[in-house]
């Protein structure tokens, strides 16, 4: 675990600098909504109840589902303004029902005297109700503090950097040590910005001016700190290769190259890096994107450049249900990627990642399984995959063709499905054709007579503008039918089974291609 540090401290100035910077933003917009909502509901109950309901239905939204809502709502834009936008919203409940309940609970006769004095309505507001609702509110800005800072590690697949980037890379390629630094600098993060609060207003509830100056400066001093350190952060520099002087580059501008949160992504988008670089290219990276964000950032031209799958682009994004051969639905891919959105299909890379349902050696002996329709032997079967596979149209085709309708599906994350057959933890598993976790756990792929399961073959898509660019697809090129199966899946199997670092998997690809 302790070897993964300084990598993971390398990259610590950027994600907790965006970290910061999408928490503080995110909770200051939270207080400027709900304070004031908060006070004139607290004053007229007729503004109360609709507030506080629209406020508790977007805090029923999953926060990850409510990011990712984000993204289409404001026009596929991805990176901080989907995650902000998201986060503000998931702040504004508990401020605002703790400012209503806080003021609420102003004793009626503290009021008629303050007016009895000879107080405004405001003056009352501001120097007797707010000062006694004060403790019930500051709990609420800390609710929702804490609230915001965790679901901030949320906001990788929307393409914002934060904390969240060392969890769901760490789970994907099974590096806990990402993961456990990931969860504890959130933590720790979230439990110091709580501590702040409550120092100044314990320093200002005490009449300690003092303490409550300083913990006020170091509230702002210690996001500043970092979200300054982020910006001016810069990792190592990559080494010109030879023949390449320096400012010889043919690019006029930084390439952004997108990656899905999964291993295979990391390691590709990985050797796109090396090829742009080498080719003079400054290069920057999203990764962990969700499948339609990466499109979308695509089609927008925020990502320039990415690995997808032709079966991805069939079912997801076209929409098609329809079974079809592999040269059909890669001319009707590239066809409609073009005509439709202007993305240019640069060529396949040489391999096919399909979906192949998995089973373990021992589960396939004891029940003769062979091909798929054989399942229909095994009583109670259940089916464990990714959750985004059981609401695509492939596995209504699979269900109706081979007969699965009673199967149990149990969603769960990629990294854990191929232990979870080899323990028959469940029945099979929808396992990705080039995970080198197949041949490690010793799993048997059924055969898929009926043809349920598209082509995935991998393609380079190149957005509208990238693809006119001088030099990109050039220097891309020999990448396109360089990488088969074969080479994919020990490249998968260097980083899942035997737990090196991605970039190493990523070597084992350009070592063949030199």
């Amino acid at each position: 675990m302790f070897e993964a540090l300084p990598d993971l401290i390398d990259q610590l100035p950027a994600f907790l600098g965006g970290h910061l910077q999408l928490s503080v933003a995110a909770l200051v917009a939270a207080l400027v909504l709900s304070l004031p909502l908060g006070i004139a509901a607290a004053r007229n109950p007729s503004i109360a109840t609709p507030a506080l309901t629209v406020a508790s239905v977007m805090q029923t939204i999953p926060a990850l589902a409510l990011l990712a809502l984000m993204v289409p709502i404001l026009g596929g834009t991805i990176g901080f303004a989907p995650a902000f936008a998201a986060l503000t919203l998931y702040g504004v409940l508990p401020v605002l029902r703790n400012t209503i309940v806080g003021l609420q609970g102003v004793d009626p006769v503290v009021r008629e005297a303050a007016r009895g004095v000879g107080m405004s309505s405001t003056q009352s507001l501001v120097q007797v109700e707010l000062p006694l609702a004060a403790p019930t509110i500051v709990a609420g800005i800390r609710t929702a503090t804490v609230w915001i800072v965790g679901a901030a590690t949320l906001a990788t697949p929307v393409g914002a950097a934060s904390l969240g980037n060392y969890i769901f890379s760490g789970l994907q390629t099974r590096t806990w040590a990402a993961v456990i630094f990931g969860c504890l600098c959130s933590a720790g993060l979230a439990i110091l910005i709580d501590q702040l609060i409550r120092a100044i207003h314990e320093g200002l509830e005490a009449r300690k001016i003092g303490q409550a100056l300083v913990a006020a400066l170091a509230a702002v001093l210690v996001p500043a700190a970092a979200i300054i350190g982020a910006g001016i952060y810069q990792p190592a520099a990559s080494v010109v290769t030879a023949g390449q002087a320096e400012g010889e580059s043919i690019f006029d501008a930084p390439v952004t190259i997108g990656a899905k949160s999964f291993t295979e992504q990391y390691i590709l988008a990985d050797v796109l890096e090396s090829q742009l670089e080498a080719a003079g290219a400054d290069v920057h990276r999203l990764d962990n994107l969700g499948s339609t964000v990466v499109f979308d950032a695509l089609v927008s031209g925020e990502v320039d450049v990415y690995v997808e799958y032709t079966g991805t682009v069939w079912a997801s994004l076209m929409g098609r249900t329809d079974p079809a051969p592999r040269h059909v639905l890669n001319a009707a891919v590239t066809s409609w990627l073009y005509e439709t959105h202007g993305v240019v299909v640069l060529g396949g890379l040489g391999f096919e990642n399909a979906y192949g349902f998995a089973v373990s050696r021992e589960l396939a002996e004891e029940h003769y399984l062979q091909t798929i329709a054989d399942l229909d032997r095994v009583d109670g079967l259940s089916v464990g995959a990714d959750p985004e596979f059981f609401s695509r149209p492939e596995w209504d085709r699979v269900r109706a063709a081979y007969g699965l309708d009673q199967t149990r599906q149990r969603p769960m994350d990629s990294t854990f499905m191929y232990g979870a057959a080899r323990d028959r933890a469940v029945d099979a598993v929808t396992a990705y054709t080039t995970d080198g976790r197949i041949l490690a756990y010793d799993l048997v792929v059924l055969d898929d007579p009926a043809g349920a399961l598209p082509p995935y073959d991998a393609i380079v898509l190149l957005s509208a503008e990238a693809a006119n660019r001088p030099g990109l697809a050039e220097a891309l090129q020999p990448l396109i039918g360089a990488i088969d199966a074969d080479l994919m899946r020990r490249a998968n199997a260097a980083v899942d089974v035997d737990r090196r670092p991605v970039r190493e998997g990523a070597a084992v690809i350009e070592e063949v291609l030199e």
